[in-house]
């Protein structure tokens, strides 16, 4: 059995314990926009190329469409960390592009990316190409 102290230094332990364990679990949480990235380039990595299609383009999101075995997906792509890759004019972005998506979630798609850009012309009319 534990007396008085004992239960107050491994009640005092515990505590430490769980705080230490919070701490470093604060400290591994990965901030949103590098998740974003790290999805990108897993997306880039290890996805499959399809044709697709701009239907919208803004200073921060891409909005596109493309078919994968018959299904028609329309999604979005936030591009607020990659414009420097981009036309200065987002409504140059608008038309025929390709897609990449992943192989085990179709739905999870990119249009560009750090290393990558599927859109087939730059605003200056020349061809991108394709690391």
């Amino acid at each position: 059995m534990l007396n008085g102290p004992g239960v107050a230094i491994l009640a005092g332990a515990g505590a430490g314990a769980g705080l230490l364990v919070w701490w470093l679990l604060r400290r591994m949480r990965v901030p949103a926009p590098e998740r974003e990235r790290r999805r990108r380039l897993a997306v880039n990595a290890c996805g499959r190329m399809v044709d697709g299609h701009v239907t919208d383009a803004n200073q921060d999101f891409i909005f596109y469409t493309y078919a994968v075995r018959g299904v028609t997906y329309t999604t979005s792509q936030e591009i607020s960390t990659l414009r420097e890759a981009l036309p200065a004019d987002p409504a140059a972005l608008i038309g025929a592009v390709t897609v990449k998506f992943s192989t085990r979630n179709p739905a999870d798609s990119i249009v560009v990316c750090e290393g990558w850009s599927g859109f087939r012309q730059s605003a200056g009319g020349t061809a991108r190409t394709r690391p």
